[in-house]
């Protein structure tokens, strides 16, 4: 009966209790040793607000012996909240890397809490941060400036919000308490239910493509219409890599940018791309790498106007009505950084909000949200988003080159069948038809055009001939309306109509040119909406020809719930955004020539850079509005770029055709490397009819575009591969190139073709490296006879034609560059060093002075039979009268032969007054005999800037010249390092000796691993190089920087060398460790009179204390203290002189880690060795000692044997852990008595503890055999495979 009893109500105190105890420890609170303060702070205000013990640290309730690991996983799993106190070392601690996946895995709720000095969103720069990268994607974080931050409130208000959540709900609480596995598995149905509603919806898109407008009836399959188009890669600013397929988009480089922009010009395949790589990720291409996302979300931008956030353009556009993946499932998978996920973003230039500040399309390209989420968006050239950064990848169609097109020919003909004979005769036909043609050949660039030429418009003659796009399309649209009206053969009045409908468009034109021109480009509309505006007859005529298509999507207005029905839409579009540029042309013609025209500028919402054909297009259409917007037209940026393709649009032989062209030559003409195929074909096409028509042309600039000139004269070569055929009225070519060397053959071929331009006067060839004279014979008669100026605007040159040489023609201009001063470099060419001789020897010639000569790394030696300088390319550099100052750059030691040869060389130059050697070690004398008398004559200076020096040259001895270079020398601090060759290190000796006689102190010397010995005679430190350092009066500071341990008698030498020094008042010692004890009567007491400073590290950490000749820390040591491999060597000294104190003194080291940090045991098993060459001795109070090794390593007997010696010796030692390694099968010697030993080898293997000379389990107790043990062998090898250490192995 006891047992049916209701228990006794709660007292009220009883009550408290219990709220209290549930409370405890509901926050956990992950941070690094560096912001423990900052940690600790942070708790206190928490629980001032929310209750004491609220809030769990690791440095409370965590015993001693007990396993630091487990009672994390212990109190992480008690709390509801984790907060991360995110510091710059946070992303790089092991341990929080460990604690944010395990709260991420127990799905807790995060809150980062951010330092003053860390950036947002964390990015991958940070050692560590790539997983928690993904991991806080989409977390919202705290700033935590001071105890007194107001931003506090706002945190605690929030985690008293999370914390009665999951009072109230108990099992979403405690994810213990969950079915997980539930949870997964629902998890994973909605992913697989999702990907399998997106595979259909992208089905339905690449199933339905139409090369031309009226295939509506036999829709083609994406495969069989794509062909490889043309495609680089943007490497780095103005420089970009071919492709050879567009696998490479993420393959070409090693860590491909998360977010990529496809851009192309109208009508080069961009939206037929992006379906290719739809079709691979739905068919799971195995050459593909666009078969590896999880998830692959394609969506056209032209559709998403208005709608606000990703979630609902895939709920709208992309899954069925009836679906079950509903708008938080969708936004869940999305957040999900476990997922492998790629975004296509297709025709940004056609969407709609682009121009709305915050869209969710800018959010994401911005990285405000889905951090994780591979981007790839596809635009026009002319419309890059504003939020793309340099981080952003860049991708830039091509276009078909012959090849491609010859494929997509091809596919066209056959489809995926062989290519029979008869289809193989029509392949080649209309090949040949397109190579005919220069126009169409390069109209046929575009793939889009190539498709509509390859499956119709080769069965038209009128297409053979076309002279421009307008005159394409012209006939292109005539094909369409000519198609519609076969199919309705006989009906003659449905004819009448038809024809009635191609010839009267304007309320469709209007449509276009509005919405292109308006505000944000809107290129969707509702099928009611249109057919109210042009009729539906008018409307059902051309979607049945296939200029406009319908396309039915989900509609739900924006703010609808989701319970509220989803309605059908059937929206409406060009079938390509180059239509509706064709129709808004029509518009623009009517506006153009309108009455009202000349009150307004009809062009002034007209982007040329993005709608340039409707420009273009409108000029073909009419002559009259031509000649009207190419003036409107080369008053916007770039106008006459835009101009030229306008003029060329229109038929060559009316007088407005050649009014416009003549005033377009009659300005230069520039033909840009970065112009497209084309942009210079126009260009061309105008330059060849001017020059037909007779009409000047005043000037061609081949800005970067010019490749080569043929053998014969006739014809240059563009870079585009276009040609430029002579110009008969054309007065003057510029030749541009970028640095390029001509050779001899080159320069006579440029100028044969300017001979073969029949009324060229002027030809400039700039920016490259021409010979310094040509054959004379070879050059033409018609350049030579028409006294044609050639000039070379580099070195101020023109050619004297009759003898094939250079001539100064600009004086100003080698007046300035002798001003400059002239520079001979090693890695100069031949024809660049030429070039500068010349230049040289014109100087002379001219008596202009040269300023500066500088030999840069480029004396090979002084020939004294000629007295000329041989330069390392072979060419002799003669005395010049006209150089006033030498300077001479050699890098390393210049011996004393060296420096002679130069000053042998510097008596040849008869006007010279200065010789400076710069970036090079020179003798600290010279013999005076061997110096040329005629320099002392001469007065000659000869300086040293390095060390502020200049040599007397009566003496042979180097003096202080600039005394402000010697004391910055002195400020910054000396080194002598044992590297440094002996001249270096004498050098640095003479320059304390000059700072002594200057009376200049020198801040700090540091001597580098390079101290032999004191040698006590001479009162004298002797480095390694032999070389004597006595006592310096003038160095405040002594630096020591040495490897490994310091022994008591190496620490004396460097104190007797102090005692020498009779102004130094501190000495430190760097990256070593020093004895934790002196004798005192070792100690020479005017050091102690002197109150000489001894400090250990850079961090000031630790001192030594003359007086009483022992090691002091100035700090307190961590109760975790920690060495890690990547430690600096200094940093690791610090911590174990902390530590040798700390025992010395009998003060309890709770906890010594070391990460990746250890070596080897030493022979006598005194000490660990690590890995920067420093000892850790035992240490008689450490508790605990823990060894995580390098990923993947096995200790040998001998080592473990070693380390277990080590531990013996550790009087107090409790526990010994290992980690991350392999240790050897045990033996019954290897035991610690009372001391706790723990193997952890991190490859999901079990804890075990040693226990009498046997492993068994930390937890279940069972004992590891010899077959679980061999079985342990082969799963940590297979785990640590790839580490650096089983590599080895």
């Amino acid at each position: 009966m006891a047992s049916n009893a209701m228990p006794p109500p709660e007292t009220p105190k009883q009550r408290e209790e219990s709220v209290r105890s549930e409370m405890k420890n509901q926050i956990f609170i992950s941070f690094t040793f560096e912001a423990r303060d900052k940690a600790e702070c942070l708790k206190k205000k928490i629980e001032e607000s929310l209750g004491p013990g609220t809030c769990w640290i690791c440095t409370e309730g965590v015993g001693p012996g007990q396993g630091m690991r487990d009672e994390i996983a212990e109190a992480m799993d008690h709390a509801k909240v984790v907060i991360c106190v995110i510091s710059k070392e946070y992303t790089d601690s092991l341990e929080c890397q460990q604690e944010v996946k395990l709260a991420f895995e127990m799905k807790k709720t995060l809150i980062p809490v951010l330092l003053d000095d860390v950036q947002w969103p964390l990015r991958k720069s940070y050692g560590g941060a790539s997983g928690m990268t993904y991991i806080f994607a989409d977390k919202l974080y705290q700033k935590f400036c001071s105890e007194n931050s107001a931003d506090l409130d706002g945190l605690i208000k929030t985690l008293q919000e999370k914390l009665d959540r999951a009072a109230t709900d108990p099992v979403d609480a405690n994810p213990a308490a969950q079915p997980l596995k539930t949870k997964s598995d629902s998890e994973k149905e909605k992913m697989v239910t999702f990907i399998r509603e997106l595979k259909k919806t992208c089905r339905n898109l690449y199933h339905k493509i139409r090369p031309i407008p009226y295939i509506q009836d036999d829709d083609y399959s994406v495969e069989n219409v794509f062909t490889g188009v043309g495609m680089e890669k943007r490497v780095s600013r103005g420089s970009w890599k071919t492709l050879s397929s567009y696998h490479d988009i993420f393959s070409v480089v090693e860590d491909p940018p998360r977010i990529q922009v496809i851009e192309g010009d109208p009508g080069y395949g961009k939206s037929t791309l992006a379906l290719q790589l739809v079709y691979d990720w739905c068919k799971e291409e195995s050459d593909s790498p666009f078969r590896e996302p999880n998830i692959l979300i394609f969506l056209n931008l032209r559709q998403l106007g208005g709608i606000t956030s990703i979630e609902d353009a895939i709920e709208q556009f992309l899954l069925p009505r009836d679906s079950s993946v509903k708008r938080l499932d969708v936004k869940q998978l999305l957040n999900n950084s476990d997922i492998r996920i790629l975004v296509i973003f297709d025709a940004y230039d056609e969407y709609p909000d682009q121009h709305i500040k915050d869209n969710f399309v800018t959010q994401i390209l911005e990285e405000r949200m889905l951090c994780h989420v591979y981007v790839l968006l596809t635009t026009r050239s002319s419309c890059i988003p504003p939020a793309c950064n340099a981080g952003t990848g860049r991708i830039r169609l091509t276009g078909f080159d012959e090849g491609a097109r010859e494929q997509y020919v091809r596919k066209a003909v056959a489809g995926d069948s062989a290519v029979a004979e008869d289809d193989e005769k029509e392949v080649q036909r209309i090949l040949k038809q397109i190579n005919a043609n220069p126009i169409l050949r390069d109209i046929c660039q575009a793939p889009l055009f190539s498709a509509m030429y390859a499956h119709v418009a080769h069965k038209d003659e009128k297409f053979h001939n076309v002279r421009s796009v307008t005159e394409f399309f012209i006939h292109m649209i005539d094909c369409l309306h000519s198609h519609a009206q076969n199919k309705v053969f006989g009906d003659n009045k449905l004819r009448e109509q038809l024809k009635m409908f191609a010839d009267n468009h304007s309320e469709l034109d209007k449509l276009a040119f509005d919405s292109l021109t308006g505000a944000n480009q809107q290129l969707l509309w509702d099928r009611e909406d249109l057919i109210r505006k042009c009729g539906a007859e008018f409307y059902g005529l051309y979607t049945d020809i296939g200029i406009l298509v319908e396309e039915m999507v989900n509609n739900r207005s924006h703010g609808a719930k989701p319970t509220q029905a989803i309605q059908n839409q059937t929206n409406v579009h060009f079938y390509h955004k180059l239509i509706c540029e064709w129709f808004a042309a029509g518009h623009l013609v009517e506006k153009v020539n309108s009455p009202w025209s000349m009150l307004y500028n009809p062009c002034e919402n007209v982007n040329p850079y993005d709608l340039q054909f409707v420009y273009r297009f409108a000029c073909g259409l009419d002559p009259a509005a031509a000649k009207k917007i190419i003036k409107l037209v080369q008053k916007k940026p770039d106008g006459d770029k835009f101009a030229v393709l306008c003029a060329l649009e229109q038929e060559e032989n009316t007088e407005d055709v050649l009014s416009t062209v003549r005033d377009l030559v009659s300005r230069d003409v520039h033909i840009c490397e970065n112009d497209t195929r084309l942009l210079q074909r126009t260009t061309v096409q105008l330059l060849e009819l001017a020059s037909q028509k007779e009409v000047r042309i005043e000037c061609l600039d081949l800005d970067h575009s010019f490749e080569t000139v043929d053998e014969k004269f006739t014809r240059i070569a563009l870079k585009s591969g276009v040609d430029l055929r002579p110009l008969q009225s054309l007065q003057s070519l510029i030749v541009q190139m970028k640095a390029t060397e001509v050779t001899e053959q080159e320069l006579i071929n440029i100028l044969g073709f300017a001979g073969q331009c029949g009324k060229l006067m002027k030809l400039r060839l700039d920016g490259c490296i021409l010979p310094v004279a040509i054959n004379a014979e070879s050059i033409p008669d018609q350049v030579i006879s028409r006294k044609m100026k050639v000039s070379y605007p580099r070195y101020g040159y023109k050619m004297k034609l009759g003898v094939g040489q250079w001539e100064v023609d600009d004086v100003a201009i080698v007046r300035k560059l002798c001003s400059d001063g002239l520079t001979l470099r090693r890695d100069d060419s031949v024809l660049l060093q030429q070039s500068t001789l010349l230049l040289l020897k014109k100087s002379t010639q001219l008596n202009i002075p040269v300023t500066c000569l500088t030999l840069d790394q480029s004396i090979d030696k002084f020939d004294v039979t000629t007295s000329n300088m041989i330069l390392t390319s072979g060419l002799s550099l003669p005395g010049v009268s006209s150089v006033m100052k030498l300077k001479v750059t050699e890098s390393g030691n210049m011996s004393e032969d060296q420096c002679l040869q130069v000053l042998a060389f510097v008596k040849e130059c008869r006007d010279m007054n200065e010789v400076s050697f710069d970036s090079c070690v020179l003798p600290v004398s010279i013999p005076t005999e061997r110096i040329e008398p005629s320099l002392i004559t001469r007065n000659v200076k000869v300086s040293y800037p390095r060390y502020g020096y200049e040599m007397k040259l009566e003496e042979g001895q180097w003096e202080v010249d600039d005394v402000a270079i010697v004391r910055k020398l002195c400020s910054d601090g000396l080194t002598l390092r044992r590297d440094d060759s002996v001249l270096l290190q004498q050098s640095t000796l003479l320059l304390l000796e000059k700072s002594t006689q200057l009376n200049i102190p020198v801040t700090c010397l540091t001597l580098d691993q390079c101290i032999d010995k004191f040698d006590v005679t001479t009162s004298s430190m002797v480095l390694t190089s032999g070389l004597s350092l006595p006592g310096v009066s003038s160095v405040m500071t002594l630096n020591v920087t040495e490897s490994g341990n310091m022994s008591e008698d190496r620490c004396l030498q460097v104190l007797a060398f102090v005692k020498e020094c009779r102004d130094m008042n501190e000495v430190s010692f760097d990256s070593c460790v020093l004895p934790v004890s002196i004798p005192t009567k070792r100690i020479d007491h005017s050091l102690i009179t002197r109150n000489i400073k001894v400090s250990c590290c850079p961090d000031n950490k630790v001192e030594f204390n003359l007086r009483s000749g022992k090691l002091e820390s100035k700090t307190k040591l961590p109760a975790n203290a920690r060495i890690r491999s990547r430690y600096p060597v200094a940093e690791q000294a610090s911590t174990i002189m902390q530590l040798m104190v700390a025992s010395a003194d009998k003060n309890p080291i709770t906890i010594m880690r070391l990460y990746g940090s250890f070596s080897s045991v030493d022979s006598d098993g005194l000490s660990l060795v690590l890995y920067s060459g420093l000892c850790l001795p035992r240490l008689s109070s450490l508790q605990k000692l823990w060894i995580q090794t390098e990923d993947g390593r096995e200790v040998t007997v001998d080592e473990w044997t070693g380390i277990l010696n080590f531990a013996k010796h550790s009087q107090l030692l409790k526990e010994l852990e290992m980690a991350w390694c392999l240790l050897p099968w045990p033996d019954s010697n290897m035991n610690l008595g009372n001391t706790k030993v723990v193997w952890n080898p991190e490859c999901h293997a079990s804890v075990y503890i040693l226990q009498s000379g046997r492993w068994q389990g930390l937890h279940d107790s069972r004992v590891l055999t010899r077959e679980a043990y061999t079985s342990l062998v082969t799963t940590f090898r297979e785990w640590y495979r790839v580490s650096d250490w089983q590599k080895q192995r």
